[in-house]
């Protein structure tokens, strides 16, 4: 199931990164949706390319009944980021996966922070894929609308943040 979301920041590429690359940012997104943050690491410095993991344990409660019934009241999803350089004009790229531990769910995604009309546009695409044959389909299409709602979420939350 194709995945896409872009969502336009008034702030840099570079305020917009050191925000999602923020403990204390990432622990209040993890909070907003119920959750909470289990780890979260960075390797390498942030002028120059570097990977992320961010480990968060979230409610199941807005999934499908089906999907509860199979992970449970929780589910642990594993985030890893590997993030390229900046270009010239301050751009950033990075390759996205995320892991449902317990579910037959993965996500393999491309997200990019664009200098766009004075600011930043946030720019993900990806998929969203199931392991399980004949139904796998079925699981990806449910799941999409929510890995795409998180990652909106995360862009609104990092305007908020970068606007306090």
């Amino acid at each position: 199931m194709a995945l896409n979301a872009s969502t336009s920041l008034p702030f840099t590429p570079q305020q917009v990164l050191e925000t999602f690359t923020n403990r204390e940012f990432v622990e209040h997104v993890s909070n907003r949706v119920g959750g909470s943050l289990k780890a979260f690491t960075v390797n390498g410095d942030l002028a120059g390319a570097f990977t992320t993991e961010i480990v968060r344990e979230v409610p199941t409660a807005r999934l499908p009944e089906i999907a509860r019934k199979v992970v449970g009241q929780t589910i642990t999803i594993t985030q890893k980021e590997n993030w390229a350089a900046p270009a010239a004009d301050g751009s950033r790229a990075s390759t996205v996966t995320i892991d449902v531990a317990g579910a037959p769910v993965s996500v393999n995604a491309t997200q990019n922070i664009l200098t766009a009309d004075g600011g930043s546009r946030v720019d993900l695409a990806g998929e969203v894929k199931s392991s399980i044959p004949f139904m796998g389909g079925k699981i990806a299409a449910a799941a999409e609308p929510f890995v795409a709602k998180a990652l909106n979420l995360q862009a609104r939350e990092a305007k908020a943040w970068l606007e306090r």
